[in-house]
């Protein structure tokens, strides 16, 4: 498989505000720094997503395009609003365009410590296959 397996999008992205949310229509989203390895079955995609819960992590793949969009969620006291925050809540967004090679309705995801990991296994045609010769 060529090196063009996983493309990504490093622009800066500016991802839909949340619905009620006020001020600018838009928010920035932070690029999650990834790690991409390749096997001869398929690729693994790591990605840094500190603070995101499982609940808070949204994966989407349309055509050939993967989506990672995640927030974290702010830590307030219980039942206490904030009135005044210095801080923003982070999120994160980045998408990749994926190589036919790989068979995206079998992607495999698992969110750990704050570290995304992705399996995207390579289409059965991609993949290296043994051949038996027969002796005759």
């Amino acid at each position: 498989m060529s090196t063009h397996a996983v493309q990504t999008d490093n622009a800066p992205s500016r991802a839909p505000a949340r619905p009620g949310a006020e001020g600018d229509a838009t928010q920035r989203a932070l690029l999650p720094r990834v790690d991409v390895s390749e096997d001869d079955t398929g690729i693994t995609l790591l990605a840094d997503l500190p603070g995101v819960a499982r609940e808070q992590l949204a994966l989407q793949v349309e055509g050939d395009t993967l989506l990672i969009e995640g927030s974290v969620a702010a830590a307030t006291p219980g039942g206490l609003e904030p009135v005044y925050a210095e801080v923003r809540v982070p999120r994160f967004r980045r998408s990749f365009t994926l190589s036919r090679e790989l068979d995206a309705s079998r992607i495999e995801a698992q969110l750990r410590d704050g570290v995304l990991t992705l399996r995207i296994p390579k289409q059965a045609h991609a993949q290296p296959r043994r051949i038996a010769v027969s002796a005759g």
